[in-house]
């Protein structure tokens, strides 16, 4: 298939189920329209579909691909990508237009909720070469590399995500979901039994949370940088109840590193050899368990378009 040279593939992976959803998409083509701009439209149809589709717009000639979405779908798309059979899969640029509240990775680049500034940054098309990081593991099956933007969380970081997608099916709103399961994991503070290899040191012992980012990681990275070739690891071990009311404080604040519970570390690769009972998510999709975990980087690997 020969695609027009230019012309953007749009995926808009929506919050199902509301009016709001349509009212954004529409906004958001109408300004496109008024722009002039030149693109093909899929929406996505469910859990998985946004990968599928990011590698049919790839293989079938798009260098454009732009995600209106928030992480979780972003991670579909560079997955997508990744999994293609595009040749030139470093040039293809990933424009973003943050929706939904799981944005992290957009906000790292100041990319908010305004559409019509992403839609203009894109238009810009400055583009910056950005890496991409992994995550080889043994799924029960099969041995499966997945990518990421933003980070890897084991432990108290996957089960928020996990705790959220399974309150959200009973608040329906996303917003609460998240708050109902900070409020839980407040007061439950587990503790998993882990084994780490980092920079050929082992680490041992009961950890609460273990973040590798790329960048910000929610705030528990907040010195990574997603271009310099390198992750950045955070370990939080135990803290007491007053602790985590500091560590929270600190986390809003950009100071997590700061703790006394908190060891980081700056490296290529990372073994996970065990993390007993603990949940594993990458930009917000849950991995299946299956120890251990490789986890490393893969230095200037797509392209990103960026602000001005």
């Amino acid at each position: 298939m020969s695609v027009e040279p230019g012309k953007w593939g749009i995926i808009y992976n929506p919050k199902a189920g509301t009016r709001k959803v349509q009212k954004r998409w529409k906004e958001i083509k109408e300004y496109m329209d008024s722009k002039k701009v030149s693109y093909d439209y899929v929406q996505s149809e469910g859990f998985g579909s946004v990968e599928r589709l990011a590698g049919i717009l790839a293989n079938n000639g798009y260098r454009t691909i732009v995600v209106v979405g928030g992480d979780g779908a972003l991670n579909d798309a560079i997955n997508g990508i990744m999994n293609s059979n595009a040749p030139d899969k470093s040039e293809i640029a990933i424009g973003i237009i943050p929706n939904g509240i799981g944005n992290d990775f957009a906000r790292y680049w100041n990319l908010n909720l305004e559409y019509k500034e992403a839609v203009n940054w894109v238009i810009n098309n400055r583009k910056k070469k950005i890496d991409v990081g992994y995550c080889y593991f043994y799924n029960g099956e099969n041995h499966v590399r997945r990518y990421f933007l933003n980070a890897v969380n084991i432990g108290l970081g996957a089960r928020i995500v996990r705790i959220t997608d399974q309150t959200k099916r009973f608040w329906g709103v996303k917003f609460l979901s998240y708050l109902a399961a900070l409020f839980l994991l407040f007061f439950e503070r587990k503790m998993y039994r882990t084994h780490l290899k980092i920079n050929d040191e082992h680490i041992r012992g009961r950890i609460m949370t273990v973040c590798v980012g790329n960048a910000t990681g929610y705030g528990q990275t907040p010195s990574a940088v997603p271009y310099n070739g390198w992750l950045d690891v955070s370990v939080i071990y135990r803290p007491e109840l007053l602790q985590v009311v500091a560590g929270l404080w600190m986390l809003i604040q950009g100071r997590i590193l700061n703790h006394k519970m908190v060891k980081s570390y700056r490296t290529k690769k990372v073994r996970v050899l065990r993390a007993r009972n603990a949940s594993v998510d990458l930009d917000g999709r849950i991995l299946p368990k299956h120890f251990p975990i490789e986890i490393g980087i893969l230095p200037e690997s797509i392209t990103l378009i960026i602000p001005n």
